[in-house]
């Protein structure tokens, strides 16, 4: 069976969020941690529709989230929710979340590209050529 705990996995540090994540099979399991107040809707602009098409399940342990989703709708997650966000979503975490997700990998893998080209964007030129 396959199995893992955030502690196996290397933290991966991107200043207001700690990933841990690995594939479980066909599936990415992350461990999440948003230290600050963190609205996707930037992050995931270079994706076609503006948002992830990537579905996610998941239990919020500590915090909160608003989804928005491309039909318009909108729901909260809350301390001890399991959730599944369906494609076409936008989330905003509150500073302080916790979350485990699961999520598809072939379809996390081009929600993971924006999320990389997203912040090697933010990064200072001088960080970007290596001084």
């Amino acid at each position: 069976m396959p199995r893992t705990s955030a502690g196996e996995i290397e933290l991966q540090d991107f200043d207001q969020v700690a990933s841990r994540e690995t594939e479980l099979a066909d599936l990415t399991v992350s461990f999440l941690t948003f230290r600050q107040e963190t609205d996707m809707a930037p992050i995931l602009a270079s994706l076609p529709t503006r948002s992830c098409q990537c579905p996610h399940w998941g239990v919020l342990t500590v915090g909160g989230a608003t989804v928005r989703y491309d039909d318009g709708r909108s729901e909260e997650i809350g301390p001890g929710d399991a959730y599944y966000m369906t494609a076409g979503h936008v989330p905003v975490f509150a500073a302080g979340t916790e979350t485990v997700m699961f999520s598809p990998t072939a379809e996390m893998k081009a929600t993971n590209e924006a999320i990389e080209a997203f912040m090697a964007a933010q990064q200072p030129e001088d960080a970007a050529r290596g001084r």
